[in-house]
């Protein structure tokens, strides 16, 4: 007699665990902790109130939970550490904090992931395969007029780099030469209408100010506003060899 597997019910808030064998069970590939971290995901921790944190907590005499999106809290998990330690989160009112060190320390099982977080990122998966599988068109170049403003693009990139990208945007012109990331055009009554390609942006950033590319790929899959160009940028990595 043959055994039929049901799909998994995804909870609001799933463990790991569940969200790993859901997304299986979606995408028809393994998932691990450090896949989903390496996408993009942001996992939460629920917190207790502590009198030892008064501010993170405002009203919320219950608690809250609380996401993990600090680039060292992320690295430190895709690493394979055996706990999790939060050093900058958000407090109840969404402000990022920066907690006293050390940091809050977690078990590793009370990491949960939302539902609207795992079903989107299947949704972009899925849209990245069936752009993968469209033959590739050569057309000529022609100007895209699409483009993320100077604020998104400081809110997408800005932590990543050392230098102040407010600065070399409004200084450098397309900041890699000409154009450069800079949508032509985007610039016609004043600079601050300026409008930038984001792939174009992002291969600048890593080629000169040496961002590593997995931390770019999580920029694009962290950010709404970056949803459009998600795809394009794995198309281009692929292309690349990447």
């Amino acid at each position: 007699m043959t055994t039929i597997e049901l799909p998994t019910e995804l909870p609001f808030r799933a463990t790991t665990a569940q969200a790993c064998q859901w997304l299986a069970q979606q995408t028809g590939a393994p998932w691990t902790l450090a896949r989903m971290l390496e996408q993009g995901v942001t996992p939460y921790v629920w917190l207790d109130h502590d009198a030892d944190h008064p501010a993170l907590f405002g009203d919320a005499n219950g608690g809250y939970a609380a996401p993990i999106f600090f680039e060292g809290d992320i690295a430190r998990l895709i690493a394979g550490s055996n706990d999790v330690l939060i050093t900058i989160t958000k407090d109840v009112w969404k402000i990022v904090t920066r907690l006293k060190e050390p940091g809050l320390r977690r078990q590793l099982h009370e990491l949960r992931f939302l539902k609207k977080d795992l079903e989107r990122l299947v949704g972009k998966l899925k849209r990245e395969a069936e752009i993968a599988a469209e033959p590739v068109v050569i057309e000529a170049a022609r100007e895209s007029q699409d483009g993320i403003s100077g604020a998104q693009v400081l809110v997408a990139f800005a932590r990543l780099v050392r230098i102040d990208l407010e600065q070399a945007l409004a200084d450098a012109g397309g900041m890699f030469g000409d154009d450069g990331a800079r949508v032509k055009g985007s610039v016609r009554k004043a600079k601050n209408k300026a409008l930038w390609n984001p792939v174009t942006l992002a291969l600048g950033l890593n080629d000169v100010y040496r961002v590593p590319l997995p931390h770019l790929t999580r920029a694009f899959h962290a950010h709404d506003f970056l949803d459009a160009w998600a795809g394009e940028w794995s198309h281009t990595l692929a292309l690349l060899g990447k």
